[in-house]
């Protein structure tokens, strides 16, 4: 007979997929020095978010745990969503939903106003993907959304694998 999952270990799971993702997105950014979009900064709030759920279920009670870790699907689809959004953004199947994906603003009468209104770091615009993987057409916002996708599959296996114990 099989043991089931405590819902501990389907919480590490939620901090470790946050960490994972956020730590693709700080090498991406930091270490090769591909500077993220508005959406690229957009998707990671989620991940964020699914860290500190991850955290606080296991200190709660078990039935107020559970219910936290079912949270972690809404964000986990909006996770999803956001990285589809991008991804439609990328194959120019709509445009970016964020006014600061789109050309900078600039204002002035001189040619000194212009520069000075120019933002100091240019934005990567929303549409121009970014490969990490040499020879795989395979933009980051695509491979997050495989990502979200595989961890909502994660999640609900494992809460349901955990339904028959009580406790973390």
């Amino acid at each position: 007979m099989r043991k089931p999952m405590r819902l501990s270990t389907v919480a590490v799971f939620m901090i470790l997929a946050g960490c994972a993702a956020l730590g693709t997105a700080w090498w991406t950014q930091h270490k090769l020095g591909i500077m993220p979009c508005e959406l690229c900064l957009w998707e990671r709030w989620p991940w964020r978010v699914l860290i500190a759920l991850g955290v606080m279920a296991p200190l709660l009670p078990t039935r107020l745990g559970r219910s936290v870790l079912w949270l972690c699907a809404p964000v986990l689809l909006v996770a999803e969503g956001l990285a589809l959004c991008h991804a439609g953004v990328e194959w120019k199947w709509w445009p970016s939903p964020l006014p600061a994906c789109h050309a900078a603003h600039v204002v002035g009468r001189t040619l000194a106003e212009r520069w000075a209104s120019m933002p100091l770091v240019p934005s990567k615009p929303c549409d121009a993907p970014t490969y990490l993987l040499p020879g795989v057409p395979v933009s980051m916002a695509v491979m997050g959304a495989l990502f979200a996708l595989f961890m909502l599959v994660v999640l609900c296996a494992g809460m349901v694998l955990s339904k028959k114990t009580r406790r973390f």
